[in-house]
Order: C-alpha cells, then sequence, then structure tokens
C-alpha cells in the first residue's frame, strides 16, 4: 500500500508540475471565446453532448500547443535568464514527459474532432500547423505574434465549425477579434526580450521595431479586437447589454496599454497576463447576457 501511496504521490506532483510548466490556467485566453462561440451560432441554445466535445477539443489543443513550445524552445529557454527557472532548463521535467502529455493531449484533440464531424477531422492538419509552427516562427518571421494569435483563435473557430459542420463569414468576425487580441498582449510582452532577442537573432515586432513602434503595433491589433468585438450584434442576435461588457473590456485594454508604460517586468506581466485573464471572461459573460437577456 505504501509503494501504491508513492507512486500516486509521485504521479500528482509530475502532473502538478507538467500543468505548472504549460502554464494550464493560462486555457482561461481561449475557452470563454469557445463558449461564447458556442452561444452566439446556437442562440443559447446549444446541444450539451458537442459543448463538452468542443471545450475538450480547445483544451487539449491549447496545451498540447504549450507543451510543445516548451520542448521546441528549451535550448533558447535556458538561454534567456527570464526564462531559465522554467521545468525543463531546470530539470524538473524532461522532454519526453512533455512530449508524452502532448501526444496524449493531441490524441483527445483528434478523437474529439472525430466525434463532432469530419470537416473538424479534414482541418486537423491545418490546426498542426498553426499549432506546431508557432514555436519556430519566431525564428523567421516577426508576424510570430499574430501566428500566435491565429493559433489560439482554432478554439472559436472550431466551436463554429464543430457545431455546423461548414464556414461561413460570420466565423471570421469572432476569430479576427481572437487573432488579434492575443497578438495586441504578446507584442507587450515580447518587450521583455528584446535585448536576448537580439542577441539570438529571433524575430519579434519589439526586436525588430523597437519599444515605440511595438507599441503601436500591441494598440492597433487591440483597436481592431474592439472593432470585430462591437460588430458582433451585426452577425448574431445579441442585446445591447452586450456592449455594455465589451464596454468594460475595453477600459481593461486601455488599462493594460497604460499599466505597460511602466516598462519594467512586473508591469508588463500585469499588463500583457494578468489583465488579459479578465478579459475573455467579460467576453463570454456579455455574449451570455445578450443572448439570454433580451
Amino acid at each position: 500500500m505504501s509503494f501504491i501511496g508513492d507512486k500516486v504521490r509521485l504521479t500528482s506532483r509530475k502532473l502538478w508540475q507538467i500543468g505548472e510548466a504549460v502554464i494550464f490556467r493560462h486555457t482561461i485566453f481561449s475557452l470563454p471565446i469557445a463558449a461564447s462561440a458556442i452561444l452566439l451560432e446556437t442562440g443559447g441554445h446549444p446541444p450539451l453532448k458537442k459543448v463538452i466535445l468542443i471545450l475538450i477539443a480547445a483544451a487539449a489543443g491549447r496545451n498540447a500547443a504549450n507543451a510543445l513550445n516548451r520542448v521546441i524552445d528549451a535550448d533558447i529557454d535556458r538561454k534567456n535568464p527570464r526564462t531559465a527557472n522554467r521545468h525543463l532548463p531546470k530539470g524538473l521535467l524532461s522532454k519526453k514527459a512533455l512530449l508524452l502529455f502532448s501526444l496524449i493531449m493531441i490524441l483527445i484533440l483528434i478523437v474529439a474532432a472525430a466525434m463532432l464531424n469530419p470537416l473538424c477531422v479534414l482541418l486537423l492538419p491545418l490546426a498542426g500547423i498553426l499549432i506546431g509552427g508557432y514555436s519556430y516562427s519566431k525564428r523567421f518571421t516577426w508576424l510570430c505574434h499574430y501566428w500566435l494569435g491565429a493559433a489560439c483563435a482554432i478554439a472559436p473557430m472550431g466551436a463554429f465549425i464543430g457545431l455546423s459542420g461548414h464556414f461561413a463569414f460570420r466565423y471570421f468576425v469572432l476569430a479576427a477579434a481572437h487573432t488579434l487580441w492575443v497578438a495586441g498582449f504578446d507584442i507587450i510582452y515580447a518587450q521583455l526580450d528584446i535585448e536576448f532577442d537580439l542577441s539570438e537573432d529571433l524575430y519579434s515586432i519589439p526586436s525588430c521595431f523597437g519599444y515605440g513602434i511595438s507599441r503601436v503595433f500591441a494598440a492597433l491589433s487591440h483597436l481592431g479586437t474592439l472593432l470585430a468585438w462591437f460588430l458582433i450584434p451585426l452577425f448574431w442576435h445579441v442585446s445591447a447589454w452586450y456592449y455594455a461588457f465589451v464596454g468594460l473590456a475595453t477600459a481593461l485594454l486601455i488599462a493594460e496599454h497604460i499599466v505597460a508604460l511602466g516598462n519594467s517586468e512586473r508591469h508588463i506581466k500585469i499588463a500583457s497576463y494578468s489583465i488579459n485573464e479578465i478579459v475573455p471572461i467579460l467576453i463570454l459573460a456579455g455574449t451570455a447576457v445578450g443572448v439570454y437577456i433580451k
């Protein structure tokens, strides 16, 4: 019994470390937007089975991507003083453990997609290119932030296609909002690594264009996000209550850019991560209120 107990504790600790390594809580960046897509497309009456499958697929895809990112970037993270304390550089986890975790997540994603509809399965290779390619994109293009945004936008787009089994123009409105939102705060976050990226020949908007221009890129990206959010009621039936929550999300995005002006690691992390953990919850709440309260 003691042996079994030790095994259970060891496995639990390993799973906890994997959760920390892939920053599992950041699944919140995409899941609420996928849920918003479900509510919009079904008018607030989604089929439970599809809801479960879509959310499982979105969570599995996101965590597979982050685990792969940690493995692919292990050598870069080891050199960067800011990331040298991550689990792989410190030897707390092995690449094998993260690759196995990523494989399990990918298998879950494939099964969930297969249970939704054939188009979801056919689009898996494209999702794989977006997810797997992001980690390499910083090695050859400063558009890596938008690549990340597009990879994250698989969540709402996948939710739409999982429900309907086809493409529609309106789906790209919410997907574009998500892409530009993620790209905007990732540009802000990349300001922490300007000197390191320059020394390692890595590409990012801050390292290629400097602080000032990168702030413009981030601000314009978030202006695009706001425009797309405000266009949502033109494509789906939501009440004016929706705009009240979009207004709150707008205030947070403005606050994000103001906080980022502090330039310290603490200010940048608050701006790019802490504030943005609240934004998708507001969008989901606004969508729910807009759909259910007329």
